[in-house]
Formats: C-alpha cells, structure tokens, sequence
C-alpha cells in the first residue's frame, strides 16, 4: 500500500517536473521577470500603506479622475491584445495587425492618463519631494508606467512586423507558419495582461487609501 502511495507521489512529482521542462526557456525567464516585478510593487505598497496616508484627508484631496481613465484604456487594450490571438489562428494578419495598432494606441493613452493623473496629483498640492505618501504615489505610478514603456516597445516592433508581412501574401504565410512568432504574441499578450492586472490592483489600492 505505501509503495503504491510512494509511487503515486512519484509520478505526480515527475509529471510536474515534466511540465516545467516543456515550458520555453524564454517563457520561464519572463514568468521569473514577473514574479520579480511583482514582489518589487509588493514591497512599495506596502511601505506607501505604512506612510503618513491619514494626511489626504487633513488636506482633501481628491482621486485622480485620471486614473480612473486608466484602468478603463489597459483593460480595454488586454481585450484588443487577446484579440489578435483570434486572428492569428485564422491566419487573418491585416486584422491582427490592425488590433495590434489598436493596442498600441491604447497603450500610449494610457500613458497620457498617467500624466493627466500626476497633473491632478500636482495640483491638489502632492509634489514629488513632498510628504512621503506623495513621494509613494509618484514612485510607483512611474515605475509602473515604465514598464509599459518596456511593453509598448515591444508591440510596436510586433506591430510593424506583422504590418509589413500582411501586405504580401508570401510573407504572410511565412509569418503565421513561424513558432517563434507565435512564441512572441504569447510572451506580449502574457507582458500586458500582467501590467494590466497590476495597475488595476494598483488602483484599487490608492483608492481605498484616498
């Protein structure tokens, strides 16, 4: 009975290894930049929640309408991104090029929002070299921006890729039948889900704060 269970657990334990083993190296690689990423943001929030965050309210401030823009255009943006999966399983480039404009877009307004928010920010009187919490805000709001500096770079090289093979047929069909193109999308669409997710916990953060 108890060999069995050792084995058991031994197949289970081989199964997984199993499955790590298949995952890309380069997928691994992004989901260790994740996990570092993450516990980075971790680390700030909480030594913003342990600032001095009872002074927003002695001065009034109000939340950024801004922000609030932005979680509306990452999410929107996450939607197009998962939209070009669709497509390019249809072999449809000129669409998935076309959402992958759309999401570049989105990207950039939501990089706008994020200075209409420090605008906001700036003119309630919360400045940089200010009151610690505002420092927090400051800090974390741009570090999270440049990360999705990071991944708008990326979509405007898979952007104009996928752009210039869809206007020729045969380029198209050596675009769609490349793994590594595909490995590609996945790793983007992976990237930005995740700054997404982020910001939105992000958000919801600052504004149980405020």
């Amino acid at each position: 009975m108890k060999s069995d269970n050792k084995n058991k657990i031994g197949a289970t334990h081989r199964s997984s290894l199993s499955r790590i083993d298949k995952i890309h190296p380069v997928k691994m690689l992004l989901y260790l930049c994740l996990v570092g990423i993450g516990t980075i943001f971790l680390i700030l929030l909480l030594a913003y929640a342990r600032t001095e965050v009872a002074m927003l309210q002695e001065v009034q401030v109000r939340f950024p309408k801004f922000f609030s823009v932005s979680t509306v255009l990452i999410l929107v943006s996450s939607y197009t991104l998962l939209r070009t999966h669709r497509f390019y399983r249809k072999d449809n480039l000129t669409k998935m090029a076309r959402y992958l404009g759309i999401s570049l877009a989105l990207g950039f307004a939501f990089l706008l929002s994020q200075v209409g928010g420090w605008y906001e920010l700036a003119k309630n009187g919360i400045v940089f070299k200010g009151k610690p919490y505002g420092s927090y805000l400051y800090l974390i709001t741009a570090l999270h921006a440049l990360h999705v500096v990071a991944g708008i770079m990326f979509l405007i090289y898979m952007y104009f890729k996928s752009f210039f093979s869809s206007v020729d047929p045969i380029r198209t069909l050596v675009y769609i039948r490349d793994p590594f193109r595909k490995l590609q999308l996945g790793l983007l669409t992976t990237y930005w889900h995740f700054m997404g997710a982020l910001w939105l916990t992000l958000y919801f953060v600052f504004l149980f704060l405020f």
